[in-house]
Formats: C-alpha cells, structure tokens, sequence
C-alpha cells in the first residue's frame, strides 16, 4: 500500500508540472480516425518496402498500457476499445514534445498520429509525429502488466479488470451480442417486447425472498420484482399473443456461482400454444443464439463440451429420481420422503410438503448429473402454483425445466388460465407462508380479477440470460458475467 501511495504521489507531482509546462492533463475533444485491431488487420500483410513507399498515416487514442524507454526515444503500446498497436516516440521527430512524452505513466490516455513503419523484430508500429495528453492516470495498473489476479478485486474494481484482462472485456462483447440474438430472433417469431413495474406491492410470478422498499409519496410498501410472469399474463387478457421482456429481476436470497441477488433474464408469453411447442421453440432459440454469438452448436465449458445440437432429451420429474437410486415408495409418502432426505443428509426445511422435499432431493441427487442440455418435464403440482395441470395426471403439470451443465437454464409451462384453481393454489401457498416458508407465492387478487376476466391458452417461459451467458463463454460464476456483482462492502 504505501509502494501504490509512493507512486500516486509521484503521478502527481508529473500531473503538476504538465501543468507548470502548459500542458493540460485532462484533454478534451480527440478525432481517433483509426483503432489498434483495424490497423494490425489491414495491414497486415504489408513489407517495410511497401509502408515506406506508401506511407499509411493514422491516428488513434487510448491507454498506454506498456512503455521502455530508451532515453532518446521509447517504445510503447496503445490499447484502445479493439486492441492494441506498438507506438514509437523520437527525441528528433517530436522535438520539445518529447519532454511531455517523459511525463508519461502507464495507465495514461493519449492521442496520437504518425505513420506505420514495420521495427527490425517485424512488428507494425506507429512512429509518432503528434502527441496530445487526454487524462492523466493518477493510479498505476496492477504490477509489471501481469493481470490483475484477485477474484474479488477483479470484481470490485471491474474497470481495472477490463483494462488489464482483455478476455474479460470479449465475454462481455459476447454478452451483448447473444442479447442481440436473442432480440432478434423473437422479434423475427413476431414477439413484441414489452416493459413492466421493477417496483410491486405484490411480488409473484416465482417462488423467491423479495426486496422491500418504500414509496414515500404513495405512503406504501413495494417490493422489487422477482419475476415479471403475472404483468405479462395480464397483457394476454389485454389481448396480445406474443410478448417478451429482458428484464432485471431482484431476490433476497444467498450469493454463489450460480445466483447473485439482481440478474438479467428473458420471459416470454405465447398465446394458444403449450410447454410441448416451448420445447421445439427453446431448441431453436438456444441454437439461433449459439450460432449468431459464438458460431457453433458445441461449445466447450470447463472441461466437457456441450453440444446444443437438438433434440434434446424429456425425462419426467420423478423418473428421474428413480433413475439416480430414489425409491419409488418415497415418491408418494411424505414421511418416506423425509426420513430418506434425512439418511441422505439432505437438508429439509421444518415444514415442507412433498413436493419441497422431493425438489431438494432432486437439486441434490439429479441435477448435479444433468450436464448436456436436458429437459426435466412434468412437476409436482405444489412446486408449480402458475402451471397447468396434465389432463392425465392433475397431481402434476404441464411444466418443463432446462438444465445444462448441472443448474437450471429455462424454465417454462402451460399457462394456468382457470381463476377458480388459481386461488385455490394461491391459498395453499398462503398456509405454507403461515407455516414460515419464505419463499412462497403471496395472493394476487388483481391477478385473479385479470384471468376472470379471461386469458387464453398460452404457454410461458423464462431463461436466465446469465447464466447462458456463461455456457457460451466458458465461464464458472455468474460474477464472471455480470459487470458489477454484489459483494460485501470492503472494511
């Protein structure tokens, strides 16, 4: 610490006497006609011969984030937002503008012109015939250009991170890119995309802690949304078919590599349709998006490659408890159910019903296993109190779940549309509440009163677009892929 105070001070004192010299250290306008990746591109192939008999003129702006000197002349690198290019200032082609040159640390931004020449090693430089200081970098970057390595510095001090991790900054070029895929392939499938309240004085549409807050002018608590489901089902009753939502959604619960309390995710609504048609859609979403952002149907995570051609494989809940070793006598016995989660040390919260138990048991003994993409189908009707039950089965519903490499991607189902069952599954997670589950569904009369005004058959879905970000980008946590994660102030 008292090494990064010595060199800040030593920033500084440079910082003045650019100042002292006439030099402001905190330029403004600079028009940067070229960037470092273009440059490296088109030039690519071009000799010493060719660049000094054409000379190719350029200008550009960034950090400098490596610098040697060598007294009458020093050696450089550019980075800018694609790339970086060597840069080379001379005492002789400068003149009195070298002496600025000296002020440079690394970290500062500046704007440069000059010519591209190709150095005795072969590498394309710039040598440099102008010189603008744009900010001054009163911090230095992590030690001798090594990276910075600390996770939680890394997360805390993200645009560190970008500055000095450049695979960092492609994850999230590649983010943006699959957002864009997943835009444009529903507004090719006719959806429109819609806005809904982030502050609701009624928080449902998932099972999950919310976030209070208060409305100083209304007089009234709100909550901020877990999941966005009961507006967009309000705007099927309105009368519109397909809609859909990239929204920010908010849960007071624990922090993983899997879960960070404000996430992104996709919703979407289609009027008609049922979980069996969101199971094709998925598919061709999934792939649409792989393929617009990364190029490949496969793409390697960790050490497996996961292969998104489709179909993929429907395995009914309770199937696939039978499948890993669960009994089938525990399936429909709640006291079965718990006295085996207990012998295998899974744990229960005091209270639960069948379908909680059997749901911890499967997050426990299934999902780690499920590793290319897989769909979980028909759930107990108790952990679905949105979804429409199975005409041959009214213990269960029409509901379906995405897992890829061991968590949940998607998750989706037929749309509950009759209001007198609605309440009734509202109520029941009502007596849960009372019984001290936290994170059950509260009663939405305005809800009710939407779908007894009418809502077409429709099937819903929600993917987590973090965590498919995190697929196609090979990353590990979900902090990876967030800009700025939640984390604990620092002491």
């Amino acid at each position: 610490m008292d090494e990064i105070n010595d060199q800040i001070e030593q920033r500084i004192k440079k910082l003045d006497e650019l100042k002292a010299m006439g030099v402001e250290p905190f330029g403004g306008v600079f028009d940067a006609k070229d960037h470092a990746a273009e440059l490296l591109n088109k030039y690519e192939s071009s000799n010493k011969e060719a660049l000094e008999s054409s000379p190719v003129l350029c200008i550009i702006a960034g950090r400098i984030v490596a610098m040697r000197d060598f007294g009458k002349a020093a050696f450089a690198h550019v980075q800018d937002a694609t790339g970086k290019i060597q840069v080379y200032f001379r005492r002789d082609i400068l003149g009195e503008k070298y002496s600025v040159v000296k002020k440079v640390d690394m970290g500062d931004i500046v704007g440069i012109s000059g010519k591209l020449f190709r150095t005795k090693t072969n590498e394309l430089t710039i040598e440099v015939d102008g010189f603008q200081f744009l900010t001054k970098s009163l911090r230095p970057l992590p030690e001798k250009w090594h990276g910075l390595k600390d996770i939680e510095t890394r997360y805390r001090q993200r645009y560190v991170d970008l500055i000095v991790n450049p695979q960092v900054k492609e994850a999230f070029k590649k983010r943006s890119a699959i957002i864009k895929a997943v835009r444009d392939f529903l507004e090719e499938k006719g959806f429109i995309e819609v806005e809904t309240p982030m502050m609701q004085q009624i928080p449902g549409g998932a099972a999950a802690r919310p976030f209070k807050t208060h409305h100083n002018a209304l007089g009234i608590d709100l909550y901020l949304r877990i999941a966005p489901e009961l507006y967009l089902k309000r705007l099927l009753v309105g009368g519109y078919e397909k809609v859909y939502e990239l929204n920010r959604n908010f849960r007071n619960e624990g922090i993983s590599t899997k879960h960070n309390p404000e996430f992104s995710m996709l919703e979407f609504y289609i009027a008609y349709k049922d979980y069996s048609y969101l199971m094709s859609l998925t598919e061709e979403l999934i792939t649409y998006v792989a393929q617009k952002a990364i190029g490949s149907f496969k793409v390697p995570y960790g050490d497996v490659e996961i292969d998104f051609t489709p179909p993929y494989p429907k395995v009914p809940m309770l199937d696939a408890l039978i499948q890993k070793g669960v009994p089938e006598e525990i399936l429909n016995d709640i006291d079965k159910a718990a006295a085996w989660a207990k012998k295998n040390q899974i744990e229960i919260e005091k209270g639960a019903s069948l379908g909680k138990i059997l749901d911890e048991i499967f997050k426990e003994k299934v999902e780690p296993e499920l590793i290319q993409p897989t769909f979980i189908i028909d759930y107990p009707v108790e952990l679905s109190p949105l979804a429409k039950r199975k005409p041959d089965n009214p213990e269960l519903v029409e509901r379906f779940e995405l897992f890829v490499a061991g968590r949940e991607i998607a998750n989706a189902f037929s749309e509950l549309n009759d209001p007198m069952d609605q309440r009734e599954r509202f109520q029941k997670q009502v007596e849960a509440k009372e019984r001290g589950d936290e994170e059950t569904m509260w009663m939405d009369e305005d809800f009710i009163k939407a779908l007894e005004h009418g809502m077409p058959p429709a099937a819903g879905e929600g993917i987590g677009i973090d965590r498919l970000v995190m697929l196609l980008t090979n990353s590990v946590s979900i902090r990876d892929v967030i800009l700025f994660p939640q984390l604990k102030p620092e002491l």
